[in-house]
């Protein structure tokens, strides 16, 4: 599965409760979770099911895991160094933005055979949503959650 989602979640969140409902019930034992490796959603997601779940989980960067927001190398390298991360994936853009970002969430549905979106907004122009629709393009299950 893949998880994506906005990168500007409030502080006083939901997301504890949201993950509750929405990635639980796919957080079985033998699930594999890819997630971007950003701050926000990703983030929040890499935690939430790296502390509740024995999922296997593969962050995937666009660049390097140097080149991510602090708090997601944080959290990237937490979980690394506690044996929760089954792959990391540099994919060694030259260097960040929207192609980068678009690649990696290709990479990620590629690999997946559902996608779970947490978008802030309808913004059709937003990273959730073109990940959301290359998925529907590529006839893969979504659930959209917004936030």
């Amino acid at each position: 599965m893949t998880i994506t989602g906005t990168r500007s979640i409030p502080v006083e969140s939901e997301l504890p409760y949201l993950f509750d409902g929405y990635l639980r019930p796919f957080s079985a034992p033998d699930a594999h979770f890819y997630l971007g490796g950003a701050a926000g959603i990703d983030t929040a997601a890499l935690d939430w099911l790296a502390e509740r779940s024995q999922a296997s989980l593969t962050v995937v960067v666009p660049c390097a895991v140097a080149d991510q927001p602090a708090a997601a190398v944080t959290s990237i390298r937490r979980w690394q160094n506690v044996g929760r991360l089954v792959e990391i994936v540099e994919l060694g853009a030259d260097r960040l933005g929207t192609a980068a970002y678009h690649a990696r969430n290709r990479w990620m549905v590629d690999r997946s055979g559902f996608v779970i979106g947490f978008p802030r907004g309808t913004e059709p122009t937003s990273g959730t949503w073109y990940t959301v629709n290359y998925a529907a393009e590529q006839c893969k299950p979504r659930l959209v959650v917004p936030v």
